[in-house]
């Protein structure tokens, strides 16, 4: 009876554990999980659903597998790239999304483990469709690279044939410009090597005409400090030279400039009275026109007060 009622208390405390773990765990993967219900879901309800899910995506996986085995034949350019390694990247998103809802339900279920392996199953079955997809487009991209930088080569190397003869006649020029530059440098130090004797003669003799100036100026009885004082003396008696010779030129350009002025003033004083005698000869013209009309004038009313003097007379 004690065996009895032992094992009762055992099996009631097991279940009691069972339930406990039951109602804490998913309360516990809810706030880990991303996205989920806030309520538990029915145990028969979240099997289809991961089951369903797990369908359309493996069904979801050989189109884009075929979606991607035509775009391989085709030239895609980047934004192509772009938009399907987006979708890629979404249903990257969608697939760890129902992951976690699955597991998140399957907490709340009494066989947990199986539940999980299957929701994780599932979702190593759609990652492995993404990650073949990812794998495709990225052997893709690879390839449109490669030919994008085939292309740039040929190019380059159409270029390069195209100026090749060009490069070819600059090539030479510069050769026949560094040889003749060469040339001339052979040249100039062969005459340099011929004209070292002269310049070592012309050194010799200029040496030469020093020491026989300084026997000269012993043999006078002048000494270095007269000498120097006689040189001191001929380079003020030149510079004073030089100072007067700029003056002279100075006063020199200054009086030119003065007789520039005045004849300039000159040339506006002949012109000014030009001008002055023109006007003063038009208006003697005009008050000979106004006095000649005034004279007519006074011819015309005299002879119109005589034909009327005649008129009353034969009246």
């Amino acid at each position: 009876m004690f065996l009895s009622r032992g094992v009762f208390f055992a099996s009631c405390a097991s279940c009691l554990l069972a339930v406990a773990l039951a109602v804490s765990t998913p309360a516990m993967a809810q706030s880990v999980t991303p996205a989920s219900n806030s309520s538990a879901r029915p145990a028969g309800a979240s099997a289809p659903a991961a089951a369903s899910g797990a369908q359309a995506t493996t069904a979801k996986g050989p189109a884009n597998a075929e979606n991607t085995d035509s775009a391989g034949n085709a030239v895609t350019s980047d934004s192509d790239f772009d938009a399907r390694q987006k979708a890629l990247d979404q249903r990257t998103e969608e697939n760890n999304y129902r992951y976690g809802v699955a597991e998140h339900d399957c907490y709340a279920k009494f066989f947990v483990n199986s539940c999980l392996n299957k929701a994780r199953d599932s979702m190593r079955t759609v990652q492995a469709d993404i990650r073949k997809e990812q794998l495709a487009l990225d052997g893709e991209q690879r390839t449109q690279r490669a030919r994008v930088r085939d292309e740039q080569a040929a190019i380059k190397r159409a270029q390069d044939e195209a100026s090749a003869p060009q490069r070819a006649a600059d090539d030479a020029r510069n050769a026949q410009a560094y040889e003749d530059k060469q040339k001339q440098h052979q040249i100039d130090q062969a005459q340099r090597a011929a004209e070292a004797p002269q310049r070592s003669a012309n050194a010799q003799a200029y040496q030469d005409k020093l020491r026989q100036h300084a026997l000269d100026q012993a043999q006078r009885g002048i000494s270095p400090s007269q000498a120097a004082a006689n040189r001191q003396a001929y380079d003020q008696k030149q510079g004073d030279f030089q100072r007067k010779l700029d003056e002279a030129r100075a006063q020199g350009a200054q009086k030119a400039q003065e007789r520039v002025e005045k004849q300039q003033s000159f040339q506006k004083k002949q012109a000014d009275a030009a001008q002055h005698k023109a006007d003063v000869e038009a208006r003697q013209k005009q008050a000979a026109e106004k006095a000649e009309q005034k004279r007519q004038d006074a011819l015309k009313q005299q002879q119109i007060e005589e034909q009327q003097k005649q008129q009353q007379q034969q009246q």
